[in-house]
Formats: C-alpha cells, structure tokens, sequence
C-alpha cells in the first residue's frame, strides 16, 4: 500500500549509541531497523536509500533541527546513511548559533536525551499484527528533542517539496502539534 500520509516523526533516545565529541560532534542512530516503535510502526532496510540518493542527487542535506522547529536549524549533518541496524548519523552543532551552543550545554548536562527525525511516508504495508512496515521513507531532518512526540500525535505538511509554503505549513503544524502536547 502507498501511504502519502504528510510529515511525520519518529523519536529515538541517545542511548549508548550516540557519541558526542569536543562539545559538538554528534555521531549515532537517528532511527533503528526492525523495532516497533510505541506508534506501532516498523522501519525496513532500505527505507532511506532513494531519499538519501535524491538528496545527494538534488545536491542537499538532511536538515539539522532544533525540536523539529525549521526556523531553528542548529547544525550539519556531514553524514547520513543507512548501515545493518539503522540511519545512522554524524554531524556538529554550530557553536556560532546560540540554539547550537545551547543544545550542546544541555546535551553535555544531560537534559537532551533524543534525536527524532521528519520524513514522509511514501510506501508502507500493515503486517498481521497490525503494524505499519515503513519500506519507503522521505527523510526531511533529523531533529534534537527533549521529548517524542506523542504517537498518535501525526502533522502533515501539503506539498511535495520542503521549501516556501510547504516549509511554513510545517512549521505551523509542528507549532499546532506543541500547543496539543503542552495542554495534556
């Protein structure tokens, strides 16, 4: 079944994973294979190959995010890619950034604990115990947060390219999703 469902994100805990280097490098799993999720959803080997391969392509990266926020890129991901166990990424905050110098003092203290990443779905299937098998993922960033996003909690953004309107109907429903998690 192709889903064309709208953004949306998935969250994955640091862990012993991650690794972060002179206060700025980031390196670990933004994603991992095979592992439900509490949303009930499965990412599949291969999910990321052909939006990594059009990003190269198209000569972009994945976007480095501030709690999903585009108006707050915080860094670069230098690296992206898919190995056995998942997307696995490598990138460095921006000290220049005052978001950037912050997420690095709170990530140093501990505070932030997570990566959580943005994509559309454009193929999944539903396995017999009704989860969804994400074979085909479009990935838009990677993001640092405080917390996931609750599962149920889904935003869409219209549009088939990430840029102009699509970009600030992002940023209104991301805006939208945390007003709905700051009222529970």
């Amino acid at each position: 079944m192709t889903m064309d469902s709208g953004l949306e994100t998935k969250f994955a805990r640091f862990g012993e994973g991650l690794d972060v280097r002179d206060g700025h490098v980031i390196e670990g799993y933004a994603s991992l294979f095979g592992a439900a999720d509490q949303g009930g959803d499965v990412v599949q080997k291969g999910a990321y190959a052909a939006s990594l391969k059009a990003l190269i392509a198209a000569g972009r990266k994945v976007k480095m995010l501030w709690q999903h926020d585009p108006a707050q890129p915080i860094g670069i991901w230098d690296e992206v890619r898919e190995d056995a166990n998942g997307l696995w990424v490598k990138g460095r905050l921006l000290e220049t950034v005052e978001k950037g110098r912050e997420a690095a003092a709170l990530i140093g203290a501990g505070a932030i604990d997570g990566l959580s990443i943005g994509y559309r779905t454009r193929k999944a299937t539903k396995n017999d115990k009704g989860q969804r098998l994400l074979q085909e993922l479009e990935l838009w960033e990677v993001s640092l947060v405080t917390f996931p996003m609750l599962p149920s909690a889904r935003v869409a953004a219209k549009g088939e390219d990430p840029d102009g309107d699509a970009m600030r109907e992002l940023a209104a429903a991301f805006r939208d999703a945390r007003q709905e998690l700051g009222q529970l």
